[in-house]
């Protein structure tokens, strides 16, 4: 772990410097907490003192800008939450702390399946799509080409909420194309992934980025680059972009079968004359999400499910049908009218006669519950009595491909449904997951079960108990920020765990 003297510096009496994360030629990033907020965990970014000067001041202040108009238009696009300079007339800025992988680890090991490859290459195109339209800047539309489109620059996260998620990241050498200034005629980018006319220093538009993002897809495809320079030196990969052809899918992998409108597509992207490529992104978008519905994985199971469940009756009254089983109930429930449409998870307990079954609501997209039909299931419990009892109850689901998907609930222990629940779950040691597609709520997409440890449900009715004799408090949304921190914290140690226990097939894993 990288480490520094700053550790522990409170700057702008607010954000206080935990660690070293990473450096650059532009500078540092510091993760930090803002302690406005309660010790919200946040990135800082500092320009390195050796650039100290006017020209890269304006280059970092444009950067920090334009990140954070972008970041309020785009998920997909690093948020900026502030800038400032410090005692010592060094600038920085506060953006949003991201844990996950660069896109570079994450082809490294091998090429991208084909689903994977469409879900990803699809947020890029998102993210770049906000960034070409562009931001206003005095008065004036201002579109943005990043110029240094490549693998390093794409972190991939898991959001409780999208699943896996793309972010563009470093817009240091971004420039913004604005009618009243002039283009500086010089290099500036990753060789390997420039364009034939960023290698010559020459005006680019978002067609240049289109480029790089070709370069970036048949990488992510084959794990190897289209077009390799004679030597690494600017002449070679100068040569090489010019009038090397981009070499084909089939002699890099003879076995690799991939849909001929995605080899045109990238081929179209690698071609040298910017007239001949996608003239602009959101073309390129339109044919991945084109693909993804044909080619997309488990569609035809998905398909299956959905004929077979439409036959189904829609259940209105969950209560009137005792003699059904357990599974039976949950499998005919419809998504709840007072709940909103949306990628959201909410704790219900379902009657079934005499029988209370504790249950988890969630809803996702419909290829998001099909990528999950295998996966390890694991649940962890944090309890926190002050300032407010409240419980986070935490359901992972696992698999190598699609890495972990978050499925956090509070329980407020001072409420009646918070108490009724926590004590539903120490008395069956289990809960059952019902998952429902966002395009068609009336019908449960797939259930599945979580078993809780023994010493875990003697905890719950400890803590419903205890809960029951404190005073009520008017603080339950610092209990639940507290509590999502430490759950921030813990998620790198779960993350190892499940890679380690994964088995390839359904599990069941309670802490």
């Amino acid at each position: 772990m990288l480490t520094d003297p700053n550790t522990g510096r409170l700057l702008a009496n607010r954000y206080q410097l935990v660690e070293l994360i990473g450096k650059g030629a532009m500078g540092r990033v510091y993760q930090a907490k803002d302690m406005l907020l309660g010790g919200v965990i946040v990135a800082v970014k500092f320009l390195s003192q050796a650039l100290l000067n006017k020209k890269m001041r304006e280059r970092f202040e444009r950067e920090a800008t334009i990140c954070a108009l972008l970041g309020e238009k785009s998920n997909h696009i690093v948020r900026v939450r502030d800038y400032g300079v410090d005692e010592n007339d060094i600038p920085f800025y506060v953006m949003e702390y991201l844990e996950g992988e660069n896109l570079s680890a994450v082809i490294r090991p091998h090429p991208l399946p084909l689903p994977r490859f469409l879900n990803i290459t699809r947020q890029i195109c998102l993210g770049l799509q906000y960034a070409h339209k562009g931001i206003i800047i005095e008065n004036h539309l201002s579109p943005i080409v990043h110029r240094d489109i490549k693998p390093s620059n794409i972190l991939i996260i898991q959001d409780t909420s999208f699943g896996e998620l793309v972010k563009i990241l470093d817009f240091g050498i971004a420039k913004l194309l604005q009618e009243d200034s002039s283009q500086t005629h010089s290099f500036m980018g990753t060789m390997a992934y420039c364009s034939p006319e960023q290698m010559e220093g020459k005006e680019l538009d978002n067609r240049s980025d289109i480029y790089s993002l070709g370069v970036v897809m048949f990488e992510m495809l084959t794990g190897e680059m289209p077009i390799v320079g004679e030597t690494h030196s600017f002449g070679g990969w100068y040569k090489a972009h010019h009038f090397s052809p981009p070499r084909s899918f089939e002699s890099v992998n003879p076995r690799l079968r991939l849909p001929k409108a995605l080899e045109n597509l990238v081929m179209s992207c690698l071609a040298k004359d910017p007239k001949a490529r996608p003239q602009n992104v959101t073309e390129v978008r339109q044919t991945l999400e084109s693909l993804e519905q044909r080619f997309g994985r488990g569609q035809q199971l998905g398909q299956r499910i959905g004929a077979a469940l439409s036959k189904l009756p829609v259940v209105t009254d969950l209560q009137q049908k005792p003699s059904l089983s357990a599974d039976e109930i949950c499998w005919q429930a419809s998504w709840p009218k007072d709940k909103p449409i949306a990628a959201i998870v909410f704790p219900h307990i379902i009657t079934n006669g005499s029988e209370a079954l504790a249950t988890l609501w969630v809803m996702l997209n419909k290829q998001d519950i099909q990528n999950r039909q295998v996966s390890t299931r694991y649940n962890h419990f944090l309890f926190l009595m002050s300032p407010h009892p409240m419980m986070l109850w935490i359901t992972a689901l696992h698999n190598r491909e699609h890495g972990a998907r978050w499925l956090p609930c509070y329980l407020d222990l001072k409420t009646a449904i918070g108490q009724r629940m926590v004590r539903r779950l120490g008395e069956t040691g289990c809960y059952r997951i019902l998952f429902f597609a966002l395009t068609e709520p009336e019908h449960c997409a797939n259930v599945m079960t979580s078993t809780i440890a023994p010493i875990q449900r003697r905890r719950f009715i400890d803590w419903a108990n205890t809960s029951q004799t404190l005073i009520t408090t008017t603080q339950p949304e610092l209990s639940k920020r507290i509590l999502k921190q430490e759950f921030e914290k813990l998620k790198p140690k779960i993350l190892m765990k499940l890679e380690t226990i994964y088995t390839g097939d359904t599990t069941d894993i309670s802490d």
